[in-house]
């Protein structure tokens, strides 16, 4: 029996299960050495499940953009347009379903622009997005004229911001519902399987016979409706939209998806990976607050944490 079970510690891959370690060694210490700051109370709990919500929701579709060998820099700032074309259109009068409309609408139509500008244009995902995040915010800011925009529907407010459901924040249920959609994507669907060959190998997998120009358009497109839906997510939160939602964002969901376990070289990819190092990123932040750092030391951190997202990145290809 000691045996065995040393085997099983020799063929265990740390390096694979790394995010689940770290999180189970970050959230023990900061549950023992913050007790007397109300870390493990439940209104805790619940409050970095809100605050790592948004996250969490834009890694998922990162997770197919990454696995297909692309980036996305420009989630934040459409989380941003988002907020403000949904708040600006319930603003108008004409009620829940439309808003909702235009403001998945907004990220669905940007992800579709940098999705085709990369796959017939040819541009580097990279430089389309770095382009897209400026364009988007700044739409952001001209159609807002930087002010908040107010939103006052209750049911847009309880459906997408501070409803609960049997004392389970909204927020936490649209996590789950997204990430189960996104793990069974991933691991069973064809679409999954094309991603994950798409980053994997890009000529094996045209002459295999998928089309991998519209495998990364989908990627791109689920990409920007998921930023939409992480934005609305933001105003119902907040009751308002402002141009300022999601700023710094592209860098959080990054590391979540590097830190899970997807390999930035393509191929690799786990949406429960992702959602993990969502969660601990966002458990780190809500631990620094607690002891008394502040937002200066927290960046430090949070750039210490994509360093080595990055570094454990690559193990799929050593």
């Amino acid at each position: 029996m000691p045996s065995k079970t040393f085997n099983s510690l020799k063929h265990f891959d740390w390096r694979t299960n790394i995010v689940y370690l770290a999180f189970i060694g970050v959230f023990i210490y900061f549950s023992i050495s913050l007790s007397a700051e109300g870390f493990l109370t439940s209104g805790n709990l619940l409050n970095i499940a809100r605050q790592t919500a948004m996250i969490s929701i834009m890694g998922v579709a990162m997770t197919f953009v990454i696995s297909s060998k692309e980036i996305d820099l420009s989630v934040g700032s459409i989380a941003a347009l988002s907020a403000l074309t949904t708040a600006l259109t319930l603003q108008s009068g004409v009620g829940l379903i439309p808003g909702v409309a235009v403001g998945l609408g907004t990220g669905l139509l940007i992800g579709f622009i940098n999705g085709f500008l990369v796959t017939k244009i040819m541009i580097p995902s990279f430089l389309v997005t770095l382009a897209m995040m400026g364009i988007a915010r700044g739409l952001a800011m001209w159609i807002s004229d930087t002010a908040p925009v107010p939103i006052l529907n209750e049911s847009y407010i309880f459906l997408f911001g501070s409803g609960d459901v049997f004392g389970i924040p909204i927020l936490l249920l649209w996590t789950i519902v997204i990430a189960v959609i996104g793990h069974i994507m991933l691991r069973k669907s064809t679409f999954g399987r094309q991603t994950l060959a798409t980053g994997g190998n890009d000529s094996a997998a045209r002459f295999t016979g998928i089309n991998t120009n519209r495998v990364r358009l989908y990627v791109f497109m689920a990409s920007g409706l998921m930023a939409a839906l992480a934005g609305m997510l933001y105003a119902g939160r907040m009751q308002a939209g402002r141009f300022t939602f999601g700023t710094g964002d592209e860098l959080s969901v990054i590391a979540a998806v590097i830190l899970g376990g997807t390999s930035l070289f393509g191929g690799v990819g786990t949406v429960i990976g992702t959602v993990i190092g969502s969660v601990m990123i966002g458990t780190i932040n809500n631990g620094l607050i607690l002891m008394g750092l502040d937002v200066s030391q927290q960046m430090v951190v949070q750039g210490l944490i994509i360093i080595l997202a990055v570094a454990f990145g690559r193990k799929a290809k050593q």
